[in-house]
């Protein structure tokens, strides 16, 4: 079987996907697979018509990527691909639309809104301390903390274009970071990453793709209905969102007072990936050895599942 493994593109996460990409492809090519790496530009559809591949492993990351920009060539394609197609993937990518649809399906999220970032950068929206990041974007670049008037930190925000001309604000939530990968509509288990000391005290880029910048615990230490509502709500918003394959849910967790009967508001659903990292700090292909299965294994079933159209 052909697999053309697409990979790097034009977004701000091209080097992620490259290693990403790298990775699947050498991991597919050693199970057997005949595999053609893409590095994607605006001429994919030429691109693919040379390769002519069977199925299409999207290991793309970031706008265009995973946005439904580049679905919607795959469906005009015909070919079968991993991941979420085109709606899932605009809709989780526009995290401020995305949270209307978790809230409403009764996951806890931060409060805030969409707002221009030039005014962001002139007046405080809401209450601080809260973040600031791209409505459109992943692995946590151009993300900014507002916890106290900051002219430099304004002027970062106003200069920084690459967040684009709205961008989400919402309310700080404090507390522990922990992940939930889903894979086929069933959540796999939950990892706590831990930062740094010398980190900025959050999972930000350097702490997903530097070396190592954070730990990650896997699984989680956690009681049990902390770990269980992770679970449930990780697969309510892969299925709401309607992600295929493989997504990941980024969670908060306020642990201080926290029980049986006041967990579901100390928990905070941060974002849906419908394109995790495949990178080898990645926790994904972590959760899914957790569970026994190996990386090779884990490319393997992403081929299998690919479908057209998702």
């Amino acid at each position: 079987m052909k697999v053309a493994v697409l990979l790097g593109g034009m977004s701000s996460e091209r080097e992620v996907s490259l290693v990403s990409g790298a990775a699947c492809a050498k991991a597919l090519r050693n199970i057997g697979y005949d595999v053609t790496e893409i590095d994607v530009t605006h001429g994919l559809w030429e691109q693919l018509l040379a390769a002519n591949p069977d199925v299409i492993f999207n290991a793309l990351h970031g706008d265009w990527g995973e946005d439904g920009r580049v679905q919607g060539v795959l469906d005009m394609y015909g070919k079968p691909y991993t991941h979420s197609g085109v709606m899932a993937s605009a809709l989780a990518m526009d995290k401020h639309r995305a949270k209307h649809v978790l809230k409403a399906i009764g996951i806890t999220v931060a409060d805030g809104g969409l707002f221009r970032r030039l005014d962001v950068a002139k007046s405080h929206p809401i209450a601080m301390p809260y973040v600031v990041k791209p409505n459109g974007q992943g692995s946590s670049k151009s993300v900014y903390i507002v916890k106290e008037d900051d002219a430099a930190q304004s002027a970062a925000i106003k200069a920084d274009k690459d967040m684009g001309e709205e961008v989400v604000v919402e309310a700080y939530i404090p507390g522990r970071e922990l992940t939930v990968a889903v894979r086929d509509g069933k959540a796999i288990c939950v990892t706590e990453i831990i930062a740094a000391e010398s980190d900025t005290g959050w999972y930000d880029y350097e702490a997903k793709y530097g070396e190592a910048a954070a730990k990650h615990q896997c699984p989680a230490d956690l009681p049990d209905y902390v770990t269980a509502l992770c679970l449930n709500w990780a697969e309510k918003a892969h299925n709401a969102l309607g992600c295929r394959g493989i997504s990941r849910a980024d969670f908060r967790f306020n642990d201080e007072n926290c029980t049986e009967s006041n967990v579901v508001n100390k928990i905070v659903m941060l974002e849906v990936n419908t394109q995790p990292g495949m990178t080898p700090t990645s926790l994904v292909p972590e959760q899914a050895a957790y569970v026994g299965v190996d990386f090779e294994q884990l490319c393997r079933w992403m081929v299998e599942d690919a479908s057209w159209p998702r």
